[in-house]
């Protein structure tokens, strides 16, 4: 039995949750997300919770079943409060600033990093080496930031380049004389 997919999912208020045919569809005031059901599980909305349900009894929707809820789960909480990845730039020289729909890297390299801001996330710079990437799908959050942060990855020596915030980098010790 699965021990994640046997908890239904609660529905905040100012949340609404739709079956429409195999398509979970979740409204709040972050926006709309959806999500496309497999044919392992079954979905049943009852008074402000989602349950999630295997369709047979074999591993595919055994795993299914925890996964799905998840999802959905994720997708509540988008659209309710959001997601967040907070972002530290450190290096001489490297900022980063929103200039229109794109967001403009400075990184050591001879040229500025240009990333157009997909729909759907909003990027903000506190200050020119914190970036803030936000938005209601947790994939699409994480997946930004991996991008963000793939242009200069935080190196051991130094911890130069682009990291997460809660990231904790391990540092080496420089060569001896």
């Amino acid at each position: 039995m699965s021990r994640v997919g046997k908890y239904p999912v609660p529905v905040p208020s100012g949340v609404q949750v739709a079956l429409q045919g195999r398509t979970v569809v979740a409204k709040g005031r972050n926006g709309e997300l959806k999500l496309d059901l497999t044919d392992e599980v079954d979905v049943e909305i009852e008074s402000n919770q989602v349950a999630v349900k295997p369709r047979r009894d074999d591993r595919r929707s055994r795993t299914m079943w925890g996964t799905t809820r998840s999802l959905i789960n994720s997708m509540v909480t988008g659209v309710s409060t959001g997601f967040t990845k907070s972002m530290e730039i450190t290096g001489t020289g490297y900022r980063a600033a929103v200039q229109g729909s794109d967001l403009v890297l400075n990184l050591g390299y001879s040229h500025e990093v240009r990333y157009p801001i997909p729909a759907g996330i909003k990027i903000t710079c506190e200050r020119p080496t914190a970036v803030k990437v936000e938005g209601a799908d947790k994939r699409q959050v994480g997946q930004v930031a991996a991008e963000i942060r793939a242009w200069r990855g935080p190196e051991p020596y130094k911890g130069k380049g682009v990291r997460y915030s809660d990231e904790q980098i391990l540092r080496k010790e420089g060569k001896k004389k």
